[in-house]
Formats: structure tokens, C-alpha cells, sequence
């Protein structure tokens, strides 16, 4: 069921900057592997690694990712290794977000909102319950081929990254995580197992957390600065959304009918086209096909929310076959459900009670 219509780019298929290709190319040179064997049939220079204004696309990290485990002939934890080089700092204007906000409640909202601005190739999404709060990590558009890698390096970057919000000192209990592989080939490091508890061989992957830890107060939290930054994030979202170029003339096509959303190659036809060009182009722009549906959807559901809506009527008019499909999408965008986003837009407004 879901949604009707879709596109083939995931998410995470866009232009980002060159940190996580250099902590790529510095765990190959720890394993006697040159900078350039890692970046073989990437058209990248190391040169480019150092460029902070330089732009990695996501095809060309994958293939990195490829040659750094064909070189290295994959040992146990080589995911984790590129993962712990991971600094908050490194994250740009979305670390400084992480950093300045107040609760760890506020911090992970800001995280599943502008994840696409960072690094991972994982969807990011928030599922609360009774007495847990639940980070989950979707890797579904992950290719197998380096799925493990992915999935080794993005928790343990997130591990390394918990007890930094935390000023060093992690409240450990009631904070685990799940990870879909057995234990055998996760080959989680030690440096991780010790700052979380980790919960192999289970359905899914996430990081599960106590809701008493939601609302602690993180070591650098600084209201101005994080309004600030989250705002810059904010910005950065919206020139993707405004954008000229293909990008733009594919989001005024989108906007036409947000209700029935055309298959990308749907719209490469349209534009006279290959699916490919159309790929290409709009990864030039800095985005994906996905990423301008998401936008789209995104921004006319908080609008129409705001305005008084229900959710059922939101999902709906944007073409959503069920609700809870909505409630989903909804959630890893702005790491709230529709329901409450609603309720904060509009004080005292209860509507319709909607499971979300």
C-alpha cells in the first residue's frame, strides 16, 4: 500500500562534503593502503579530501567504501575503525545544532530533521513508547554489498558522538543498542561496547533509549546558539527547495499535484530525457529525485497541519493510501509525529485523536 508513485534516488543521494571521504582515506593508510588505491575510479584527488569547499558525491564515497575493503581485505571492525574517527565538530552548521541544544530530546529532533545535511547512509527516524524512546536507523536503499561497513561505521559514530553531547560523562543505563547482525560479523570494537550496551541479533536496528534520558540537559547547551544554527540548517533545506535550474523546474512540476506524484522517470519523460540525465542533473543541484518529493511533502504537511487539518486529511491530500504511511514519512522528517507537530502549531487544538 503506502504511498502512490515513488522515485528510485534514495535520501541520502546527494552531494556532501569531504569529511567522511577523508576519515575513509585515513583508516586505508592505516591499514597500508595509499590514499590513491582508495580513491581509484572515483575522479577525487587528495587534494580534494582537503578542500573544505569540495563536494563528494554518494556514488563516489560507495565506491571509496568498495576499494577500502578490497584493499584491506575487509578485517573485523573496519567500519567501526572509520566510524570512531568521526568528530562532532567535523559536522559543520548540524554539530554545532547537535551541540548547542538543550535536551537530548531537542538534539535527536534536530538530527532525524536535517540528517540529510550530514553524512550517513541510513534514514533516521524516532518511534516512541510507553517507557522507551527509539532511534531507528533504515537501510533499506543500503547496497548489500557494503551494507555491514555502513552500518558498523554510522553506530559507531553515533556511539562516539553520544558521550561528546554528554560533556564525556553518558548516562549508560537505559541506553543500548540493536544491530541486525549477529555478533559474530558486527565486530563492534571495544571502544563502542563500552560506552553502550549492545543488543545483537535483532529485528531491526536502533538506538533504544529510556524516556527519563529524553529530557537531560546536554553539557553545551546554549538556547541563542542553537536557534541560530538550527535556523542556518533550515536555510540550507530551503535553497534546495527554492533552487533554480532542474531542481527548481522539478519541484514546480511536483508542487502542481502533490497529491499524485509522478515516478521519476515518469518526469524524465515529460522533460524529454533519460531517468539517468535526470540523475544526474539533479545531483548537480545538490539533490536527488527523493529528496525534492520529500520536500515537497514535507513543507505542504507542516502548512496544512498548521492551518487545521487532521492528519488523516493531510495523508490524504498528499496522496498517501494510509495514514500511518504518512505518520511515518512525517516522523523521519522533522522527528516529530503529525499529530503533535499539530497540536504545538495550533494551541489547544485536539482534533480528531489519531494514532501516530
Amino acid at each position: 500500500m503506502g504511498v502512490r508513485g515513488g522515485s528510485s534516488a534514495p535520501v541520502w543521494d546527494m552531494p556532501r562534503s569531504p569529511t567522511a571521504a577523508r576519515n575513509l582515506a585515513e583508516t586505508a593508510e592505516a591499514h597500508g593502503v595509499s590514499t590513491q588505491a582508495c580513491l581509484r575510479g572515483t575522479g577525487l584527488t587528495a587534494a580534494d579530501l582537503d578542500d573544505p569547499d569540495a563536494v563528494v558525491q554518494a556514488d563516489q564515497e560507495l565506491a571509496i567504501i568498495r576499494n577500502l575493503i578490497a584493499q584491506t581485505g575487509d578485517p573485523p571492525g573496519l567500519g567501526v575503525e572509520a566510524g570512531l574517527r568521526y568528530q562532532l565538530s567535523s559536522a559543520g552548521i548540524l554539530g554545532f545544532a547537535l551541540l548547542s541544544s538543550s535536551t537530548v530530546r531537542e538534539a535527536l529532533s534536530v538530527a532525524v530533521r536535517y540528517s540529510v545535511l550530514g553524512s550517513m547512509f541510513h534514514t533516521l527516524s524516532m518511534e516512541y513508547r510507553d517507557d522507551d524512546a527509539v532511534l531507528l536507523l533504515g537501510d533499506r536503499d543500503t547496497p548489500i554489498d557494503v551494507r555491514q561497513f555502513v552500518l558498523e561505521r554510522d553506530l559507531a559514530a553515533i556511539a562516539h558522538v553520544f558521550p561528546v553531547l554528554f560533556g564525556g560523562a553518558l548516562p549508560v543505563d537505559g541506553v543500548f543498542l540493536e544491530i541486525t547482525l549477529p555478533r559474530k560479523s558486527s565486530a563492534l570494537l571495544a571502544e563502542v561496547e563500552e560506552i553502550v550496551a549492545v543488543r545483537y541479533e535483532a529485528d531491526r536496528t536502533a538506538v533504544i533509549m529510556t524516556r527519563d534520558i529524553l529530557d537531560q540537559p546536554l553539557a553545551a547547551a546554549d538556547p541563542h546558539t542553537a536557534r541560530m544554527c538550527v535556523q542556518q540548517c533550515e536555510d540550507l533545506l530551503d535553497q534546495r527547495r527554492r533552487r533554480q535550474g532542474p531542481a527548481g523546474t522539478v519541484r514546480m512540476r511536483l508542487l502542481q499535484n502533490p497529491g499524485s506524484i509522478p515516478s521519476m522517470s515518469e518526469i524524465a519523460d515529460e522533460f524529454h530525457i533519460t531517468t539517468r540525465a535526470l540523475h544526474r542533473r539533479l545531483a548537480l543541484d545538490g539533490t536527488s529525485y527523493r529528496a525534492l518529493v520529500d520536500e515537497v511533502r514535507d513543507t505542504i504537511a507542516g502548512e496544512l497541519l498548521s492551518g487545521g487539518l487532521t492528519v488523516e486529511e493531510v495523508a490524504n491530500r498528499l496522496g498517501y493510501s494510509e495514514t500511518a504511511s504518512f505518520t511515518h514519512a512525517f516522523t523521519r522528517w522533522r522527528g516529530v509525529p503529525p499529530s503533535r507537530h499539530r497540536r504545538r502549531s495550533i494551541p489547544g487544538a485536539a482534533g480528531p485523536r489519531v494514532r501516530s
